[in-house]
């Protein structure tokens, strides 16, 4: 898949808008790193968000402006490190 790329010098802040947790707009995406109908996962400025539910879909996908439309019924918003980010384990055992 390739990876989101936004245009050169473009500030894009990260927001959630969430429409009766039947619609999501995220704002601030760099990456969707896998989807299906049950779980979404975007990389985004902040960390990784996690987005699971019923029947989700993305239906709206910018590269130029880092935004993602998902609908479906949205159980849940999480947001996680990423690999990258947390580092091996014994950098997490001894900080």
């Amino acid at each position: 898949m390739e990876k989101l790329t936004r245009a050169q010098g473009a500030d894009v802040v990260h927001n959630l808008i969430m429409e009766n947790r039947a619609h999501l707009t995220v704002s601030g995406v760099e990456d969707v790193e896998s989807f299906n109908d049950e779980e979404i996962i975007l990389h985004t400025q902040m960390e990784v968000l996690i987005v699971t539910g019923t029947e989700l879909k993305i239906n709206k996908l910018s590269v130029d402006t880092g935004e993602v439309e998902i609908e479906g019924f949205i159980d849940c918003l999480r947001y996680a490190m990423s690999k990258a980010n947390r580092g091996g384990i014994l950098s997490r055992m001894f900080k």
